[in-house]
């Protein structure tokens, strides 16, 4: 199985829905051509910002089309294939590698949390590791699953030949550094929040797969190329700048204020799905006086 190396910054991509609900894909593919222009180094379709719970499997793999035929061709594609059972994340991993994804995303299952012990855990992504027709990443998002991947799994899972790497969402940057200690020296660790995005470039991380990069892709990869050019107090002014959007539209508005900014800054996000709830005047006006706090 071939191998990816993944550098840079990657959305996490949110979804456009038309008022009645629909999936706009003529917005998504306008989306595309504005992102190709901003340095990103690749896309996830159907991560936890794209609202993936709330698509179906027609919807999903039309997306994972479409951003295939419009990334570059130095672009990565991931697409979030994590389902509650083995054998459907296997299928849609694989159906995904069809429709033109490189590689999968795999969410912990979490449902049945009780029984999905560091054991369960490990031989699910396994099972799903030595099936898949593309490298796996595992995704760590305890916020949404409140399951959180173990030393140890990360340990004997990072050895796994089909297993490449994994985004860490949960925000902690000492679990991070941990995750870096036990795994396989090959084993990528990308972060998975802009938070921490300029402590983990120290820390030696080489992507991430952030919300932020959806609606500000030019700001975090611009800090990656200070980091890399020794500019650090540049990327930290930076950083810090952006910080309070980022905990607004990940954290306080959730995917409809990260919509809601992705539009100001001129994209094409859409509406949410129900049973979300669109964003209220109050939380708009809190938004735009951060994005003017940026200027």
């Amino acid at each position: 199985m071939a191998t990816i190396q993944f550098k840079g910054v990657i959305p996490p991509m949110v979804t456009p829905f038309t008022t009645e609900g629909a999936v706009d894909y003529a917005a998504h593919a306008r989306n595309m051509e504005r992102w190709n222009k901003t340095g990103l180094s690749g896309y996830l379709v159907l991560g936890s910002n794209s609202e993936a719970s709330s698509l179906n499997e027609v919807e999903k793999l039309r997306l994972i089309e479409l951003t295939a035929q419009y990334a570059h061709a130095d672009q990565v594609i991931l697409a979030g294939t994590g389902m509650e059972s083995t054998v459907e994340t296997i299928r849609l991993t694989n159906l995904a590698a069809q429709a033109g994804a490189q590689a999968a995303l795999v969410l912990t299952p979490f449902y049945y949390r009780d029984a999905l012990t560091e054991t369960a855990q490990i031989r699910h992504f396994q099972k799903v590791a030595d099936q898949s027709d593309i490298p796996v990443l595992l995704y760590n998002v305890p916020k949404y699953t409140n399951v959180n991947l173990s030393n140890k799994a990360i340990e004997v899972l990072s050895r796994h030949q089909n297993i490449i790497g994994m985004k860490d969402s949960s925000g902690n940057i000492t679990q991070l550094a941990e995750f870096q200690r036990v795994a396989d020296s090959d084993f990528q660790i990308l972060t998975g929040t802009a938070g921490i995005w300029y402590p983990a470039l120290l820390l030696g991380v080489k992507a991430g797969i952030m919300a932020l990069a959806n609606c500000a892709p030019e700001v975090l990869v611009q800090i990656q190329e200070y980091v890399e050019k020794g500019k650090g107090p540049e990327a930290e002014a930076l950083f810090r700048k952006w910080v309070p959007v980022n905990n607004a539209v990940t954290g306080t508005y959730g995917v409809a204020g990260l919509k809601y900014v992705c539009q100001q800054m001129g994209y094409e996000a859409g509406e949410v799905r129900s049973p979300l709830l669109p964003i209220e005047a109050p939380a708009k006006s809190a938004l735009d006086n951060l994005l003017a706090a940026r200027v």
